[in-house]
């Protein structure tokens, strides 16, 4: 997404100057109350993402693009294993928007699958969104990056760009799991720099990061001219994030949530969201599924959750989240349950040559 947010103090500084750019691309927000997401955005992954349903007041809008968040009301599919054969339960489903990366391997498949799906009739450029990410071994030169994923996706421009982690490797690693000698140490400033060179050239709609602590935001806003307008990471009723979610809805920059059932399925994932008593408890009081449950308490909580799955039958079923209404009961019992993060970038950090040494220094002890 492009900038959600306003201009940060290094740009007033300057007079209220902005690039010109910028000034082609902000507009200030409707209301005060406008949001860049809906809180019915519903994200579903593969790793790939759907927005089921929203109220119209609050799509699509961002303050630094009119455009740049348009359809998000139709939701995602993440493209984690995506192959092009799965675009007639994606995209016939109503699938619109999807969430794909370098380091997923899905980026061509996805490509042609949404070419074919253009070419076909069956959906318009202007109808989906797409997204897709920076991978560590490209934060010295994210233009180069991006333009590399256009022409693998064979797409003019993507919707969405985020730093998939605030991680920088040598060019020349790709391994999803980085071995010892294959990091640098980060340059924010850089990388952000070369994120917004993205923007200016329109290669991409809107601007982000994933896996950002919320002292992160706060180095990041020191120098950014547009600040990020997505956050993508772990949320789901046992990792609440509540602070995070705090400190970054008061920059009106907006939480994406993935692994929103605690990423089943996943060799790093666990079933214990879906099968906490709890969870399982409420889903019987309102004749749902723990699936549901987990899902509707994240949108629940104003963000949008990328669920993956490629399954008719579940896919039906996570949907479904988006009619389920939880009281306040069922909030307060979710408030109880013993919090855990899941994904914990464990092969991010080492002794020797990763600029964070513990897990602590990686989340700035968010975990």
């Amino acid at each position: 997404m492009v900038c959600a947010g306003r201009a940060t103090s290094r740009m007033r500084k300057e007079n209220g100057a902005r690039p010109d750019f910028l000034t082609r691309r902000m507009r200030a927000p409707a209301s005060p109350d406008e949001e860049i997401f809906p809180s019915l955005l519903f994200l579903i992954t593969c790793r790939s993402i759907l927005t089921v349903r929203a109220s119209r007041a609050t799509i699509g809008k961002s303050e630094t693009s009119p455009d740049g968040l348009r359809d998000l009301k139709r939701g995602a599919l993440r493209t984690l294993g995506f192959r092009e054969d799965s675009k007639i339960s994606t995209v016939h489903m109503g699938y619109r928007n999807f969430d794909t990366a370098k380091i997923y391997g899905s980026e061509a498949a996805l490509g042609n699958a949404l070419t074919e799906a253009m070419q076909d009739g069956t959906v318009e450029r202007e109808d989906i969104f797409v997204t897709s990410k920076l991978w560590g071994s490209h934060h010295h030169d994210p233009v180069s990056a991006l333009r590399q994923t256009l022409k693998t996706m064979g797409m003019d421009h993507l919707d969405l760009y985020l730093v998939h982690w605030p991680v920088k490797l040598k060019p020349w690693a790709f391994d999803a799991i980085p071995k010892e000698d294959h990091f640098e140490e980060l340059d924010l400033k850089t990388t952000w720099l070369g994120m917004e060179k993205c923007l200016e050239l329109g290669l991409c709609r809107s601007i982000g990061v994933s896996n950002f602590s919320s002292k992160k935001l706060d180095q990041l806003l020191e120098f950014a001219s547009v600040p990020p307008a997505v956050n993508q990471v772990e949320m789901h009723p046992m990792w609440r994030q509540a602070r995070l979610r705090r400190v970054y809805g008061d920059h009106k920059i907006h939480v994406s949530a993935y692994s929103p059932l605690g990423g089943p399925g996943n060799a790093w994932g666990s079933t214990l969201v879906v099968d906490s008593p709890i969870i399982q408890a409420i889903a019987h009081k309102h004749s749902a599924t723990p699936a549901q449950v987990a899902l509707q308490w994240g949108l629940s909580k104003g963000s949008s959750v990328i669920v993956k799955s490629f399954n008719q039958e579940r896919m039906k079923e996570n949907i479904g989240a988006v009619d389920l209404k939880l009281d306040d009961d069922d909030l307060m019992e979710i408030e109880k349950l013993e919090e855990r993060k899941i994904m914990r970038g464990e092969s991010l950090v080492n002794q020797t040559t990763s600029p964070y040494k513990t897990l602590e220094d990686l989340w700035d002890d968010e975990i």
